[in-house]
């Protein structure tokens, strides 16, 4: 897990060098979007990785502003019906989405997830906004088809919109 938060933080340490138009006068937005992982689950809400990486940021003085706006328990079809409205509150510089595992959890087609994932995408991008892009995995007693085609729909998708996928 150590390792993980560590990853995240650096491609998104990354991101904003790459992309310094994101550091505007006023605090820039990063807007979260996922379910349990990025709400912390079962964490005390200083511990989980959104809460770090605020953290983080600000230590290295970069005046951004972390929004988590996951909840547990999502899946695509409802951070689909939620974004709108987040977007047009927060108006975020910059979207991480992290959804999707609930829907392999559930069995949803990858397809339809694909479909939801990449109308969020365009509603974030048409919001103004950069898009970072959480890989999501499944166990594998799922079976070796579903969770291949599960798992390739985060990368097929960055590569569709040309956004930094989180391995």
């Amino acid at each position: 897990m150590k390792w993980l938060r560590s990853q995240w933080f650096s491609i998104l340490l990354l991101w904003l060098v790459i992309w310094p138009g994101l550091a505007r006068a006023d605090a820039p937005v990063l807007l979260v979007f996922g379910d349990s992982l990025s709400a912390g689950y079962g964490l005390p809400a200083e511990q989980g990785w959104v809460s770090l990486l605020q953290r983080r940021l600000a230590e290295r003085g970069f005046p951004h502003q972390v929004v988590n706006a996951s909840i547990s328990g999502d899946t695509t079809s409802g951070g689909l019906s939620r974004l709108p409205a987040a977007l047009e509150r927060h108006r975020p510089a910059l979207v991480i989405l992290e959804l999707g595992a609930n829907d392999g959890l559930r069995g949803q087609p990858p397809m339809a997830m694909a479909s939801n994932l990449a109308r969020m995408i365009e509603l974030s991008q048409q919001a103004g906004a950069r898009v970072l892009l959480a890989e999501m995995r499944i166990p594998p007693n799922y079976g070796p088809l579903y969770a291949q085609k599960f798992q390739t729909t985060f990368g097929e998708l960055a590569k569709r919109y040309d956004i930094p996928l989180i391995p």
